[in-house]
């Protein structure tokens, strides 16, 4: 059988490209059906909204809650992982908290119940991402360990919970209801834990030195990359947070589009990120992290701002190009700040770095920026949405090259 070494710390053993390419798919697949549920709320709001008589600020909560407790799962349960050595029993626990949290939401008969089993999901779905990253990094090699990461970030994770989660839930919900798209949705995550448990391995930990402890948050923070790494994360997290949040509203209660074309626009939308999913990862891989860090945050700045001022025949080519930048996601969360850290506590790093950009981007902004919808109209959040963008695309200028092939190219031109 073909074999690859990957060269990850704590991969001990080759791994097969077949196994490699297993884990990706199930991973990817997991991740998908994991974002799928946390988007349903987004896309079922115009249906959620008139039952239940919520509010924008209402609204805002809901994912606010969400991703509270997104954040606080993403780092508590991806350092207890680290600590007890284990991946496959939190990556499994999740899928089915979050399947029947799902379940919950559809039966939901206010808006309490409704938030309650958001941010119940939240706690679930934090920690899946960061653990299934750290999985997938002992199962690639470093020539595509960048696009396998963006592959099950953001190919299937766009596809499913940006491309597929609109159509559907959109076209379940005028059929059936929406409470029958959740619980729809919850379907897909209980098969696939059994698959995961019966195909995936538990991978190796990367080896410490002798008396070595996990590095707590402070320390973390103390590396340059990985302080912004946070930062960036805090802006382009706020920023695609807004956007999936108000544009819906945006579209069908100030353009007046029909449900319908709304959902097939932010259909549409959910096809970018899994392009920039495979171009900036990839391209990452080649040239460096830092230039398509920046590239990409400067593309997310043309999606909220064509929704506002572009004229019909333009605004949906625009945001679908600004959309790509959503590409970057896995460098910031996940790429740079493992090799800033030479994978020591992989998944603490990953879940401190979406912790930080959710309890910021995904809490603050949705709830500041409801309430200003509110008394200022549904155009604040876009234009908040446009200024998080460019400010991330700063940031990323302050990067320090973690690429283990371009320091090495920089190493022999400097030598040369």
């Amino acid at each position: 059988m073909l074999t690859e070494g990957v060269d990850a710390p704590g991969a001990a053993e080759p791994v097969s490209r077949g196994y490699e390419a297993r884990v990706v798919v199930l991973l990817g697949l997991a991740y998908g059906f994991a974002f799928f549920d946390r988007q349903m709320m987004t896309f079922l709001t115009p249906f959620v909204a008139p039952e239940l008589d919520l509010s924008n600020l209402e609204i805002g909560a809901l994912g606010a809650g969400l991703s509270l407790t997104w954040a606080l799962g993403a780092y508590l349960f991806g350092r207890w992982s680290d600590r007890l050595g284990v991946r496959k029993p939190f990556l499994i626990g999740a899928m089915v908290m979050f399947s029947l949290c799902s379940v919950i939401s559809g039966l939901a008969p206010d808006f309490w119940t409704l938030l309650a089993s958001r941010i119940l999901m939240g706690a679930v779905e934090g920690p899946f991402l960061p653990i299934a990253l750290a999985i997938l990094a002992a199962s690639s090699p470093l020539a595509r360990r960048g696009l396998n990461t963006g592959l099950v970030q953001n190919v299937f994770g766009a596809l499913l919970g940006g491309a597929l989660a609109p159509v559907l839930s959109v076209a379940v919900a005028q059929a059936f209801g929406w409470r029958s798209a959740f619980l729809l949705a919850a379907l897909p995550g209980l098969v696939l834990a059994f698959i995961v448990w019966r195909f995936v391995a538990e991978p190796p930990l990367p080896t410490r030195e002798a008396g070595e402890q996990p590095l707590g948050i402070a320390a973390m923070l103390r590396h340059r990359n990985v302080a912004l790494c946070a930062a960036i994360s805090c802006m382009l997290v706020g920023s695609a947070v807004l956007c999936s949040t108000f544009l819906p509203v945006y579209f069908t209660q100030v353009r007046g589009w029909s449900p319908e074309r709304m959902s097939v626009v932010m259909g549409l939308l959910g096809l970018c990120p899994p392009v920039g999913g495979i171009l900036i990862p990839a391209l990452s891989d080649r040239i460096g992290r830092r230039p398509p860090l920046i590239l990409a945050g400067a593309l997310m700045i043309l999606t909220p701002l064509a929704a506002l001022y572009a004229p019909g025949a333009l605004v949906v080519g625009l945001m679908l190009l600004g959309w790509i930048g959503m590409g970057s996601f896995p460098l910031f969360m996940a790429v740079v700040p493992a090799e800033t850290l030479s994978y020591r506590g992989a998944a603490a790093v990953m879940g401190l770095v979406v912790a930080i950009g959710e309890l910021t981007g995904g809490v603050v902004g949705p709830l500041l920026a409801g309430r200003l919808a509110d008394s200022f109209g549904l155009q604040v959040p876009l234009l908040i949405s446009a200024a998080c963008a460019a400010a991330g695309a700063l940031i990323a200028t302050a990067l320090v090259e973690t690429n283990p092939r371009t320091l090495r190219g920089l190493a022999g031109r400097t030598s040369g």
